[in-house]
């Protein structure tokens, strides 16, 4: 079990699409609004644990057309992402908007995010510690990772939304923000190299 928190904790410290995504609206957006897209992200991801879980996602997945017109609209989304974020001057996270992604923003970025399958793969597929209860072992799982999931997300919107207040110089802003749009294309280039 050790092993599966320690996995569960490297995977998610590592910022992907919905890490950067949520940092990006605290920044632009404070914690309040970050916290609307957060709640919308976690159940997004309850949601694509439970398609991984039931194997529906690798049943999906098996069907080449398919994966790979999801994998390209991942991708494509996650290049969407780095654009609005690396051409947000020098204001940290997005340019500004009437209103800012809310719940249903972060229920959808789930589906589509490549991190999220990986993760459930590798979290649900592997690391066994209660084989003779599954079920059981499923539940404690979940429990396990959501434990350690919202602090994270958290403390990513808590940072966004303090980078946000803080009165940084243009070029800080910048570097930040290009230094983020790097992150999502290298996810975003991660999962092309994953076409088999």
């Amino acid at each position: 079990m050790l092993e599966f928190v320690i996995a569960v904790f490297f995977l998610l410290i590592t910022p992907g699409p919905g890490i950067l995504t949520t940092a990006g609206i605290g920044a632009a957006y404070g914690y309040r609004s970050g916290y609307r897209f957060l709640t919308g992200l976690c159940l997004g991801g309850l949601i694509t644990m439970m398609i991984v879980i039931s194997g529906l996602a690798a049943i999906v997945l098996t069907v080449p057309a398919l994966r790979i017109v999801l994998l390209f609209a991942s991708v494509g989304y996650l290049v969407y992402l780095a654009w609005r974020i690396a051409s947000a001057d020098s204001m940290i996270g997005f340019k500004p908007a009437t209103t800012p992604l809310g719940f249903m923003n972060g229920l959808v970025l789930q589906f589509i995010n490549p991190k999220s399958y990986v993760v459930g793969a590798t979290l649900f597929s592997g690391f066994t510690f209660m084989p003779d209860t599954p079920v059981a072992e499923i539940v404690v799982k979940l429990l396990l990772f959501n434990a350690i999931w919202v602090p994270v997300h958290l403390i990513w919107l808590g940072a966004g939304s303090k980078l946000g207040s803080m009165n940084l110089n243009q070029r800080t802003g910048r570097v930040i923000n290009i230094g983020m749009a790097i992150s999502l294309l290298v996810v975003a280039f991660v999962a092309l190299l994953s076409v088999r």
